[in-house]
């Protein structure tokens, strides 16, 4: 019994011991954090290193205001070469993407049964013409005989009616053979444009009925672009009124110029559609490899105006009022801002703001968020970028 109170003392003096152990572990571990804290706090935000292109200046600008459009891309020109007469489709070599010219010969039709039918047609021609010659002999003679009193003039009549029966059988032969030749010279398909093969819809060898689709030739030099507009946007739409598309799948906007505008309104949604034209040549200043089918969108710009703006991208919404990251003292500060409308100004799209001053040093959106104090360091400043980054002065401006 002795020997059990012996061990249980030695246990709790043990337990009391490792206990004070792990509380002055846990005191110096608190110190070291709260030394740590107190040390980054004298220190300051970080220091991040920026070029001129990672910032840019709030400036009036030149907005292009008007309305959202979207849609796909389409040949202005385009055919779809069919087969006009049946038979067995010969010479098609044309695959997708080969450039074709106008009038080249794109593909034929066995035309072995359309040669004999031909042939048969001038046959029935000639026979015709050897008929006519024959009534017309019959009846010069019938108006001799008439003239010397020999017949009546009943045979005269009879023998001009075989006469004219003769020649219309003539003409109606001639017009067989004329259809024939046609139906011949239809075995050769030719491309009535210059493009190139967007589809092909038969093979060689194969059988096909009239008006079966064989290739599907489009001319990309001059593509068309169809938005469809409400009934009070489409009011401020006019012919020349000019947009900049954003291309599916490419970064450089494209512009393009309404050329039409439908007379008449959708049944149901009452909208209007507007056609807006792009130059697609070698020569166009877009210089884009565009297709037909590519989706756009952009703004159609209805009026100009000049407002202090800078980049939709560098407005940030991630509090509870739209703020921007600008430059002051060489640190970042938060600036709150009021926007206002949005536009494009050469290729880049960008809203008006208010709170800002004119030449205000903002960051651009593609850096992300910095925390606010950060101060800034710019690897190549020049002299404009230095002025532009003295502190700003709140604005005065005020929204349209």
């Amino acid at each position: 019994m002795k020997r059990r109170t012996q061990w249980a003392v030695a246990l709790l003096v043990g337990l009391l011991i490792a206990a004070g152990a792990l509380r002055a572990l846990s005191a110096r571990k608190a110190g070291q954090q709260a030394l740590a804290a107190s040390a980054a706090a004298a220190a300051g935000p970080g220091r991040v290193e920026l070029t001129e292109s990672d910032v840019v200046a709030a400036q009036a600008r030149n907005l292009a205001k008007g309305v959202v459009i979207s849609g796909s891309l389409k040949a202005v020109n385009s055919a779809v070469i069919k087969a006009r007469v049946p038979g067995e489709l010969q010479g098609l070599s044309v695959r997708e993407g080969d450039a074709v010219q106008a009038g080249q010969v794109i593909a034929r039709i066995d035309a072995g049964e359309y040669q004999a039918r031909l042939r048969q047609a001038r046959e029935q021609g000639e026979s015709a013409k050897a008929q006519v010659s024959a009534a017309q002999r019959q009846f010069d003679n019938n108006q001799a005989l008439v003239n010397q009193g020999f017949i009546s003039k009943t045979a005269l009549d009879t023998s001009l009616a075989n006469l004219a029966a003769a020649r219309a059988t003539y003409q109606a032969a001639l017009a067989g053979a004329e259809v024939a030749a046609k139906s011949l010279a239809d075995t050769v398909l030719r491309s009535p444009i210059a493009g190139q093969v967007a589809q092909r819809l038969a093979q060689p060898g194969e059988r096909v009925g009239i008006d079966a689709k064989i290739v599907e030739i489009v001319d990309l030099s001059r593509l068309e672009f169809e938005a469809s507009l409400g009934a009070q946007e489409s009011m401020a739409v006019r012919i020349g009124q000019s947009a900049e598309l954003q291309v599916e799948g490419s970064r450089q906007t494209v512009r393009a110029t309404v050329v039409r505008i439908n007379p008449s309104a959708q049944a149901g949604s009452r909208s209007v559609l507007v056609y807006l034209g792009i130059d697609n040549s070698a020569s166009a200043a877009n210089a884009l490899p565009l297709r037909q089918g590519l989706f756009a969108e952009g703004t159609l710009g209805t009026a100009q105006v000049s407002l202090l703006a800078v980049p939709v991208s560098s407005v940030r919404v991630d509090r509870p009022a739209p703020y921007v990251q600008a430059i002051e003292n060489a640190r970042v500060v938060y600036k709150a801002v009021e926007l206002g409308v949005r536009g494009t100004a050469g290729g880049e799209a960008l809203v008006a703001v208010q709170g800002l001053a004119d030449g205000a040093v903002v960051l651009r959106g593609s850096l992300g968020s910095l925390p606010e104090g950060t101060r800034v360091q710019f690897t190549r400043l020049s002299a404009a970028g230095i002025a532009a980054s003295a502190p700003a002065a709140p604005s005065d401006k005020t929204a349209p």
